[in-house]
């Protein structure tokens, strides 16, 4: 597989008021045109930066991708959905920029960890949302909109309504429950807000309830021992994505628990992983 130099920059792609959101370009050196992917964070919706996937996004433009790893508003300052206008920004403007950095602007794929797979998913099956779609960009800039090619799910909160019912559940038994619950919960309830905006923004109940959305080919990748992402409703959404007519490659983990990519050394688990996702972009986005 090819290895290209990178160069790394951080760009402001949009700004609210007088605060800029960032992007962190990933650009490889060398003869394009590249496919291009735009990285969302995870964090349970309200932590975490621009830097918290470097370790799949740098591998990845180093095979040959422009990756633009975004911030986008968070609570306190913007609640569900506030980060969603960013995200489907965050991808018409990199279409924008695909002349500049070398990328294509027809072979777009957005990817996304935990809490950010799920604004990932939920932006690339609904990119006309007028909710999503409400910023505008410059004037004069290209007609494009924020459909993409592909989706690449890591460890997504697929359904943010089954997995905050599923952590009440587990904190109501009382201790010893699995400490991710007391990290994810203060997310869920700042974000969101209430239990209907969870329904409302889960890819699942989108799915099942048979909303007419944009199915991109998807990838969705997690380990077996996952506390915080539980199985049932990543099963709910491989099935429904599936019985809609859409294609979705499933990747488990056998062993591994929430965050093992992050693990150092890095695990065999963690180099497949990465190695999946290159894989499908090319596939999908070359």
């Amino acid at each position: 597989m090819a290895t290209h130099e990178i160069d790394i920059q951080d760009v402001e792609y949009l700004r609210h008021g007088d605060k800029p959101l960032l992007a962190r370009l990933h650009t490889p050196k060398g003869g394009g045109p590249f496919p291009m992917v735009v990285s969302v964070h995870g964090g349970a919706w309200i932590r975490e930066d621009r830097f918290k996937d470097a370790v799949i996004n740098e591998p990845l433009a180093k095979s040959g991708v422009v990756v633009a790893s975004i911030e986008f508003r968070m609570p306190p300052e913007a609640a569900y959905p506030a980060s969603m206008a960013d995200i489907n920004y965050a991808v018409r403007w990199l279409k924008t920029q695909a002349e500049r950095l070398g990328g294509r602007a027809h072979r777009v794929g957005i990817m996304g960890t935990s809490s950010g797979g799920q604004q990932a998913m939920l932006a690339a099956m609904r990119p006309r949302d007028p909710r999503y779609a409400a910023i505008p960009l410059p004037a004069g800039s290209p007609a494009v909109d924020a459909r993409v090619q592909a989706a690449i799910l890591c460890w997504p909160v697929i359904d943010p309504l089954g997995r905050y019912r599923y952590a009440k559940a587990l904190k109501a038994k009382g201790q010893p429950y699995p400490e991710v619950v007391d990290r994810v919960l203060p997310g869920h309830d700042q974000y969101w807000k209430t239990e209907d905006a969870m329904a409302e923004g889960s890819p699942v109940i989108a799915l099942e309830q048979g909303e007419k959305v944009e199915m991109p080919p998807a990838i969705y990748l997690q380990g077996t021992n996952d506390q915080a992402h539980p199985r049932a409703d990543l099963d709910r959404f491989v099935a429904q994505y599936r019985k809609a007519g859409g294609q979705v490659d499933l990747e488990l983990f056998e062993g591994e628990g929430q965050g093992y990519i992050s693990k150092q050394p890095m695990t065999d688990a963690g180099r497949r992983t990465i190695e999946r996702i290159i894989e499908f972009v090319k596939k999908h986005l070359a």
